[in-house]
């Protein structure tokens, strides 16, 4: 599970509503976070109104978050936000970045400098959005979409991990293929998802869709009133280009980052 968590705040959206339930969670018991908050100044004058301003800021978070003082780092930067928070997320080798989201999509979200969806293009690490425009509630109903790979395996351990022991928590899998009426691959993929949540002690629901991947996840976290959205979100690019944008990305072919946008919950994207 997630130890060493990294928290970009800005001061808006339900940030800071979605950790104070997340720490609820007990398989987030004895986590660490590091709050981090990013000035964007110029002048000397700016600067020190910003570095009171962004202290207090941090402050009013550790409360609101509820956090255990022993267990927060705080930290105020000056500098490009989205540069900022990849760079620490670096420095503290997080395992965890949670950052708000506008909700803006593709090309729009370039457009108007969103730092999350820099932050979501290059960063190998998982994410936890939480848009703005979101009611956030606690992490009741989790929802997993798998397809067979690896790494939608780990998005189904990692749910089951929260919800092990959790009588008040469901995780449902969903399966979204391309044939109608129940194909065998759609079978066996879910029939492994049930065994191995089984295995780790959770019972699942589980559920085939048919249709866009993309469109049919989103409806099944509408259908099921989902608080949390677990996917799997597969880093595509060759070892040598780690350090330029995930072109599916960023023209918006990847399925995550259609969800990231239109999921009516938070989503917890495992890379």
């Amino acid at each position: 599970m997630f130890r060493n968590i990294l928290v970009a705040d800005s001061g808006k959206g339900h940030v800071e509503t979605m950790v104070g339930m997340m720490q609820r969670v007990p398989s987030f018991a004895g986590a660490s976070f590091t709050l981090l908050h990013v000035l964007n100044v110029q002048s000397k004058d700016s600067l020190a109104d910003g570095m009171e301003g962004g202290a207090r800021l941090l402050a009013q978070a550790v409360g609101a978050m509820k956090l255990n003082p022993a267990t927060v780092t705080t930290i105020l930067r000056q500098g490009d936000t989205k540069q900022t928070v990849l760079a620490v997320a670096d420095e503290i080798n997080a395992d965890l970045i949670v950052m708000g989201s506008r909700g803006v999509g593709r090309l729009r979200s370039i457009l108007v400098n969103s730092a999350s969806q820099y932050v979501f293009q290059l960063s190998r690490r998982p994410m936890l959005l939480v848009r703005d425009d979101l009611y956030v509630r606690h992490p009741n109903r989790l929802l997993v979409a798998v397809d067979g790979t690896a790494i939608s395996d780990r998005a189904l351990n990692l749910a089951c991990d929260m919800a092990r022991g959790v009588a008040a928590m469901a995780v449902r899998v969903v399966h979204v293929g391309s044939q109608r009426g129940g194909s065998p691959v759609a079978e066996r993929i879910l029939d492994k998802a049930r065994l191995s949540a089984r295995r780790l002690g959770v019972d699942v629901e589980i559920e085939e869709r048919n249709g866009n991947p993309a469109q049919e996840i989103c409806a099944a976290v509408e259908d099921s009133n989902s608080d949390l959205l677990v996917l799997a979100s597969p880093d595509r690019r060759p070892t040598v280009a780690r350090n330029l944008v995930d072109l599916d990305k960023l023209l918006g072919s990847s399925i995550s980052d259609y969800v990231r946008v239109k999921a009516p919950c938070p989503v917890l994207l495992v890379r």
